[in-house]
């Protein structure tokens, strides 16, 4: 770590690719100051946000996981609200100048390659554009193909590990998950192209789409129960228009399972998110479906994906590099999928209007299908009055005669 010194910018490899030992060991420099953090979703602690270490080091994610909320909450921290494919762009233009990228990968083939393994998404850029590369060799990171190869050359130092990575198997379904499920799987069609991420909504919906056929994968991300659909026969990418037979994404994170099915497998192929997230590139497939979450909806259809408020959750990531590719492509439904409810049933998700300080991930004018386990409706091309009253018909009965109140205040009932 002699290499990374005071007032650098430094890239630091997320999700399953977190390299945990390099960041402790940072953690523990007490020689340096004025260090910058650049980085995705990491997987763990971040020991190097502390209040101790305020001023040696500041972390500026462009996408919060549950270790950066409290930081970035009290000012320890910041966020960058950005696509997920433009972070790869701040760097190639010198927007953000890396010095030094800290990375997990798998150990050098008989080439003298090694492989950014789980996770190219940003670590691409950040790879090809740093002054330095300090890795953890992991023998336990799978070797991925794609656009994930780096020289064991290009490495100015190494530390070796054999650690497992981080383990997310799915868990179980709730009633209301179970429903939602249901209902987007049943707008799935055969040969249709998805787009799904990780979590108990996705989890549910993929659990329904055994039945499918020939469906085809282009996506941000997926986990364990994409793996169940290729071993059961669903997804074969027979029918993608490009990237015929391929399942492309940028990262995965999930199980071993996952891990030892991305291994050196020629079926899947990693890419910088710049691609994997390119608009136009997602609307060449045909149906593609993209599923994401929020955590509230108005009515009008604006779309909350990323705080609470000004408290900032996750971040915009690749909602809307989907929601308008799904839009363009020939067939395809955008899909925005939530719970009716949050915080024991006690808070509506379908709001008169966004909480102030939250942020308009998915605009109106880019909403199409909205689900949650009261019904799913299209708001395409409907009128404030048309899409107040369908929002309505999907919120929870408890809140509709507030909500219908509402939009005759508005002049909208």
């Amino acid at each position: 770590m002699g290499l990374l010194r005071s007032g650098m910018n430094v890239y630091v490899h997320g999700a399953a690719a977190t390299p945990t030992p390099l960041l402790e060991a940072l953690a523990r420099r007490t020689d340096v100051d004025g260090v910058s953090l650049y980085h995705l979703h990491t997987d763990g602690a971040a020991p190097w946000t502390t209040a101790d270490h305020a001023g040696r080091f500041h972390s500026i994610s462009f996408f919060n996981g549950p270790a950066m909320r409290e930081p970035v909450d009290d000012g320890r921290a910041d966020f960058v609200p950005i696509f997920l494919s433009d972070v790869p762009a701040l760097f190639h233009s010198g927007r953000v100048q890396l010095d030094v990228a800290l990375l997990q990968l798998s150990p050098p083939d008989a080439h003298g390659y090694c492989s950014l393994g789980t996770s190219v998404d940003a670590a691409r850029a950040a790879a090809d554009t740093a002054r330095f590369i300090i890795a953890e060799i992991n023998e336990q990171m799978p070797r991925t193909h794609g656009n994930s190869a780096v020289p064991f050359d290009r490495i100015d130092a190494f530390l070796h590990t054999d650690r497992p990575l981080p383990s997310h198997a799915p868990g179980a379904e709730s009633e209301v998950e179970s429903r939602i499920g249901e209902l987007v799987a049943g707008l799935v069609e055969d040969r249709a192209t998805l787009q799904v991420g990780i979590g108990a909504i996705p989890d549910a919906v993929l659990a329904r789409l055994t039945d499918k056929r020939d469906l085809g994968v282009h996506t941000e991300m997926f986990s364990d129960r994409l793996v169940e659909l290729v071993e059961c026969g669903a997804v074969t990418n027979k029918y993608k228009v490009i990237d015929t037979g391929l399942i492309v994404t940028s990262f995965c994170m999930g199980s071993r399972r996952t891990y030892d099915f991305v291994h050196d497998n020629l079926r899947v192929e990693f890419h910088s998110c710049d691609r994997t997230n390119d608009t136009q590139r997602i609307a060449r497939n045909p149906r593609v479906t993209a599923i994401n979450s929020a955590i509230e909806v108005d009515l009008t259809g604006q779309v909350c994906a990323d705080s609470i408020g000004h408290r900032v959750y996750s971040g915009i990531g690749g909602q809307m590099d989907f929601i308008r590719g799904a839009a363009r492509s020939r067939g395809g439904k955008p899909i925005i999928a939530l719970p009716a409810t949050a915080a024991g049933g006690t808070v509506s998700r379908i709001t008169t209007e966004l909480k102030p300080g939250a942020g308009v991930v998915t605009t109106r004018g880019h909403v199409h299908w909205v689900v949650t386990e009261y019904g799913a409706v299209n708001l395409h091309g409907l009128s404030l009055r048309q899409r107040g009253a369908a929002l309505v018909s999907i919120a929870h009965p408890d809140f509709r005669a507030e909500l219908t109140r509402d939009l005759q205040r508005l002049h909208l009932g």
